[in-house]
Order: C-alpha cells, then structure tokens, then sequence
C-alpha cells in the first residue's frame, strides 16, 4: 500500500489528529484519496464526516482494522456461510515417530488442539459427515471447506495421501468449496504439491505450515526436527504455485523478547507468496513438555492484555495484503494449563478488536516495502 498525501489535500498534522481517532477513519481517507486524489478539502471533509458517525457500528458489522479471514470468506463465496470441517487423518509427525526424534514438539498435544468429534470417530467419512451436519445446525454453514489439521497431513507417500484427500471430498461434494492441509516444511516435496495442485481446478486448495518461530534456537530448544532454512526451502517450492499459501506463528516463547517477536513481521513480509497467516500465543498444555517444565518452574505466559498489546504493534507491520485467519488460538480447557484467560472465543475475539481499533492499530499501517 503507497500513502501519498497530496498539496490538494488534508494537511499530514490534520491526518495524524484523526488516525489518532479512528482507524477507519484513516481507511476512509486512504480510499478516497486513491479514487480522487486532486478532491477538494471540504468534500473530503465531508465523507470523512460522514464515516465518523457510523464509525462506532464498524465493528459490528464485520469491518475490522486488518485484513481478517472471515471477510475474505464472506466476499469470495458471495455472502454464503463457509465453515472448516476438521479431519484427523491419524497421521503422525517425523519428530515423533524417529526419523527426525521423539516427543514431537515441546509445546504440542494434538488432543488439545483437536475437537471430540474428529478424535474419536473412526472414518474419515463420518468425521465428515457429522463434521457438516454439526456444521449446519450450529452456524447454518452452507459450503465448506475440509480441513486436514492435526499432526503433519503431508507426511505419507503421495497415493495414500490422493486417497484421504479423495476420500474426504468426496463427500457433500456440491457443497464442498475448498481443501486445508495443514504441516511441517520438511514434509512438502515437489510431488505432494503437485498434488494438492491438482485439485485447484476444483476447489480453493491452502497449504499451511507450521513457521512458529524465525530462530532456529527456538526450533531447537522446543525440538521441532526442522529448521528456519527448510520454511525457506518450502515457500520457495510454491512460489509460483497455484497453491494459497499459510503460515502459523507462536508467539510468547519465553526466552523470546518482544523486540524478536516484532521481527516475524518483517521475515514473513519478505516472501509475496504467503496469502494467509495465523497468529497464535503459546499454550501450555497437559501432555506437552512444556507443560512438564511449567509445574516444575513457570515461566510468564501471555495474560489477554499483554498479548492484544502485542499484537497492536505487530499487525501494523504485516503486509496488507496478507489475510489473518486468526489472531488468537484456543485450546480445550480439559488439558489447558496457561494462560487461561476466563472468556470464551468471541469475547476475546471481541476484546481484541475493539483495543485495537481503539488504539488505530491498522494492518499494514506501519508496514516497509523492500
């Protein structure tokens, strides 16, 4: 996004007054200028005006001040209601089979991030089936998309993984709109993407894989099996793909500053074929390492304040381009250890917002082409 103020146009010290005010104000402005940038004074003044009596309903109505995954949905498939349906394919991880260790990784416990329905149902079919059928009840979900999420969906010859993928999709076809895989960069190969690209004629097909961290000695310490260079490797093998492209961040990793943290922007800025991002805090959960080495001698973990603070300077440095698919990840309250924040997702999905619409912290607002 270029900003360019003109001679023609609002004085910058006026326009520092009212992005102060409201993001959306300043959204306002950038559009208007775009569209006409020789307007005069009054009339810009006028709009902006005008949006400033409605901005306090904003939120309400699903404008946010990034680039957020619901309103893409929302866009894309013309106002229909798009839900994931999540699919445990029992895969398993090479950080915990021995290839590449045992354990997996430090933080991890796929049953926390993982809900009932797709742990105990034994077919992919049903998985699917009562996946869409919750679905509908639920959320009135009209299309869908199958979502291969836990462990490394990736991490199989190509013909069993064709064979799930088909599986999988095969069902509710006319309503099925797009496939989810989620893994690990070291598990991505020239024929896996293939693959998944071959059924882009299809459906909308996003790869996402775990970054987490952009230092190595964090991928170390929480025995992740891969490193920064092979996240490198892989984005640059779907470069030119016909793939929508996903990376999942954890932020709050104890020996990790903020000012680190705040570095992640830059490095996933630099790579123009990361469409999607997902934001995360660091859990600790039962049945994780980490969550061994928290009883022994906690650790600070993210509070809700401290985190949406966080993220009131890091979403101003993403791309504006970049989509988030979440700004916070939940897990079940059975096996969560910290921080447990006491409200429910759309409360915090809500606090969120609200602070950082509050604040004038816009996607991209702060953000520096290479």
């Amino acid at each position: 996004m270029n900003v360019f103020f003109p001679s023609s146009c609002v004085p910058v010290t006026f326009c520092s007054f009212f992005i102060k005010l409201s993001p959306f104000i300043f959204t306002v402005y950038l559009k208007i200028n775009s569209l006409t940038p020789c307007i005069t004074n009054c009339l810009l003044l006028s709009q902006i005006l005008t949006f400033v009596t409605i901005m306090s309903t904003l939120l309400d109505f699903g404008v946010k001040p990034y680039n957020h995954y619901g309103a893409y949905l929302k866009e894309k498939y013309k106002d229909k209601r798009v839900f994931k349906i999540i699919v445990d394919g029992n895969f398993t991880c090479p950080n915990r089979d021995g290839s590449k260790g045992y354990g997996g990784c430090a933080y991890c416990n796929v049953d926390s991030f993982t809900p009932d329905s797709a742990r105990k149902l034994p077919t992919i079919k049903e998985q699917v089936e009562q996946g869409i059928e919750r679905a509908v009840n639920s959320y009135r979900a009209e299309k869908f998309i199958i979502y291969f999420q836990p462990n490394t969906n990736t991490y199989a010859p190509v013909h069993y993984l064709k064979s799930m993928y088909d599986e999988a999709l095969s069902i509710a076809p006319e309503h099925v709109v797009g496939l989810s895989v989620g893994t690990r960069p070291d598990c991505i190969d020239f024929e896996k993407v293939a693959l998944l690209e071959s059924y882009t004629d299809r459906y909308d097909v996003d790869l996402e894989m775990g970054m987490e961290s952009i230092y190595n000695e964090t991928l170390t310490r929480i025995n992740r099996g891969c490193s920064h260079e092979e996240l490198e490797k892989a984005l640059d093998l779907v470069q030119n793909s016909k793939l929508d492209i996903c990376v999942h961040t954890i932020f709050g990793f104890p020996w990790e500053t903020r000012e680190m943290m705040l570095r992640y922007a830059a490095e996933i800025n630099r790579f123009p074929q990361i469409k999607f991002i997902k934001l995360h805090h660091l859990h600790i959960v039962e049945g994780s390492i980490m969550g061994v080495q928290f009883k022994r001698e906690p650790f600070p973990v993210f509070s809700l304040e401290e985190y949406t603070d966080f993220l009131c300077e890091f979403i101003p440095l993403l791309r504006p381009d970049i989509i988030i698919q979440r700004t916070f990840g939940l897990a079940d309250l059975d096996l969560l250890i910290a921080p447990n924040w006491g409200l429910g997702k759309s409360s915090i999905q809500s606090y969120i917002d609200k602070t950082l619409e509050r604040r004038g912290a816009i996607q991209g607002s702060k953000y520096v082409s290479s």
